[in-house]
């Protein structure tokens, strides 16, 4: 099942032409990697999904984008944001207790049964492979947990609302290797029941998490394909190029 759908996207922020022409779908339950160089359009696009970009008032669309056949501009922001959740480079946990990081979406949605909103945070938190190492002090701060928990934690907080989509922006990109195998061990067990988008650029990473892999490139979608068969036969030079590290 194709879950999102992108037509003739082009992207403008004043006079820089951030992303150009790009096609492309992709499929419900599966990870998508997205690689390229720097200002090569990962995050251009990744924000184009849940319209974060629409924050810069220098910004400019054409083409469209469907989230299961519905156009992302009819939704109303705030709804699509619930729909689709990012977890972003850097942690960023609120300054409040564990437990109260992870319930905070739902509190905002209107769940105010306490039993409920406990039973919501022990579900994300060990969706995030974050619950055996925080649950015996939950009402400690978050800023009390090291780098990867805290991201972690930013994980278990956008699944607490429920989300269909999950966007990472380089989410690994400050943590130790051990943290980073728990952010991916978690991804991997996610795509189960929500759809991923990583933006990363650890080539490796793309490699040993994503089903398909995209590869930008100056603002252009190259090719997307099987990550096993990008990653052996790409059909343009440029991907191999830079898939081997000549360049980026």
């Amino acid at each position: 099942m194709v879950e999102i759908v992108v037509k003739e996207l082009d992207i403008w922020f004043g006079a820089v032409h951030a992303l150009r022409g790009v096609n492309m779908e992709i499929a419900s339950k599966e990870i998508l990697s997205i690689i390229g160089p720097a200002s090569s359009g990962k995050t251009t696009f990744l924000r184009t999904l849940n319209r974060l970009n629409e924050l810069d008032v220098t910004f400019k669309m054409k083409g469209s984008v469907e989230l299961t056949g519905l156009d992302i501009k009819k939704i109303e922001a705030e709804h699509l944001r619930k729909k689709v959740g990012m977890v972003f480079a850097l942690p960023l946990p609120l300054p409040l207790s564990i437990f109260d990081n992870v319930a905070y979406g739902p509190k905002v949605h209107g769940v105010k049964n306490k039993q409920k909103q406990q039973e919501i945070v022990e579900k994300a938190l060990k969706q995030a492979y974050l619950w055996d190492e925080v649950k015996d002090r939950l009402g400690t701060s978050a800023f009390k947990l090291s780098g990867g928990q805290q991201q972690r934690l930013c994980i278990a907080r956008t699944l607490a609302v429920e989300p269909e989509v999950i966007l990472f922006d380089e989410p690994c990109s400050g943590l130790d290797p051990i943290s980073t195998a728990k952010v991916e061990e978690a991804m991997l067990m996610l795509k189960a029941n929500y759809t991923l988008i990583l933006v990363t650029n650890n080539v490796k990473q793309a490699a040993r998490v994503g089903d398909k892999t995209a590869f930008f490139l100056s603002g252009e979608l190259i090719e997307i394909d099987r990550t096993d068969k990008m990653f052996t036969t790409p059909h343009d030079k440029r991907t191999d190029d830079y898939i081997r590290g000549k360049f980026g």
